[in-house]
């Protein structure tokens, strides 16, 4: 236990002093205070001493000689306002050991039901303190004490969860510093050296070369996915620089991208989308990207992909459409979840997070994205409204 932690939450609630001068004053008790009382420990956490009894915040007294060691067992309130005519205390050891009179002890219980300690008085000369009014006002200013230590017990929680989100926000830019700068320059170096090699090799050469392009540019899109996961779920969510283009450049250049990795899949591509649109090009290009790698890793491979873009009364359209075994029913509300792998697409490759993008993507543009799967063919819908 930490008393002293205990002491300075007493000492931290303002009202306290009032209380015991107010005790004092409608009592006329000479000592009054504030106790932690454990089962070993009694410890002085605030007093208000006119008596000179000598004890201060922080001063003990041996716990079997209270009578608030008894009080701590039962939880019931002990007053005495003559011990020498108290048939159950004029034979006590606590009154003759400490040279007191009157006395009166109400339990502090805090919220939660632990005990905390007392809040009591002393006296030499006996005092009248079994009324109603005096035993309310102890059990009322008891109860007002417990309230504000508990608060002070969640506002300490607050800031320690605080202190920890903080280092968490810490560590998480620390995160994406290494993940943007560590991994991805030698990423851009290799790329850079293999399309200097493809010039200088032959055609054997040069398909060896397409398919180490082809992992690189798998890496790359699996670091800017863990990025984008960790801005998104841990950070600022998805940024977007949104400006007024046109869409089938984009889609275009996305597709040919896969057919120069992939020339054994034939993706078909329909874009009916005659005006410009309002979008983040690279994000867009990001998330079709990822619908397209999906499309590859579960689509036959003997059927042609088709991307298909179109104008709706809303907005537009960017769907991906691949032949192959359906998804199961129960598992497309878990697609788009990060990290939910193998149970919903067995033997996925990755982490799990292609889709997860896609969807915080189209979220960032107010969009939605869906999916459907049925008979032989999946599709994968991402709808945009007219504004981006």
């Amino acid at each position: 236990m930490d008393f002293e932690r205990d002491i300075a939450r007493v000492s931290g609630i303002a009202a306290v002093s009032t209380i015991l001068d107010v005790i004092s004053r409608t009592t006329g008790m000479g000592f009054t205070a504030v106790a932690r009382v454990t089962e070993d420990r009694w410890i002085t956490c605030a007093s208000r001493d006119q008596l000179a009894f000598g004890l201060k915040p922080g001063d003990e007294l041996k716990v079997e000689t209270t009578i608030c060691h008894e009080i701590r067992q039962s939880r019931d309130a002990v007053v005495i306002e003559n011990v020498s005519e108290d048939a159950g205390f004029s034979t006590h050891h606590t009154p003759a050991q400490y040279g007191f009179q009157s006395y009166i002890s109400v339990p502090i219980i805090l919220p939660d039901g632990s005990f905390f300690g007392t809040l009591c008085a002393i006296d030499p000369k006996p005092r009248k303190l079994r009324t109603p009014e005096i035993i309310g006002m102890f059990k009322l200013f008891a109860e007002l004490i417990a309230s504000h230590l508990d608060a002070a017990e969640r506002v300490e929680l607050i800031a320690n969860r605080l202190a920890l989100e903080q280092r968490n926000a810490e560590l998480r830019e620390q995160f994406i510093a290494v993940l943007g700068h560590d991994l991805r320059n030698p990423l851009a170096s290799i790329q850079g050296g293999l399309r200097l090699l493809h010039k200088k090799v032959d055609d054997e050469g040069k398909n060896w070369i397409n398919l180490l392009q082809g992992s690189v540019a798998r890496m790359a899109g699996l670091i800017d996915n863990v990025m984008d996961f960790a801005r998104a779920r841990l950070g600022a969510g998805m940024q977007l620089k949104l400006r007024e283009q046109a869409l089938e450049p984009v889609i275009k250049q996305i597709v040919a991208e896969f057919e120069n990795v992939h020339p054994d899949r034939v993706i078909e591509t329909v874009v009916n989308v005659p005006g410009p649109v309002r979008i983040d090009a690279d994000r867009i290009g990001q998330m079709l990207s990822n619908l397209l790698g999906n499309a590859i890793s579960y689509g036959a491979a003997d059927k042609p992909i088709r991307v298909l873009a179109q104008t709706t009364e809303a907005g537009f359209d960017i769907s991906v459409v691949n032949k192959g075994a359906p998804i199961p029913a129960d598992a497309i509300p878990r697609l788009f979840t990060a990290f939910d792998r193998g149970d919903v697409l067995p033997n996925q490759k990755g982490l799990g997070l292609g889709l997860y993008i896609a969807q915080e993507i189209v979220r960032a543009h107010g969009g939605l994205i869906v999916a459907s799967s049925m008979l032989d063919e999946t599709v994968f819908t991402a709808s945009f409204p007219a504004s981006g």
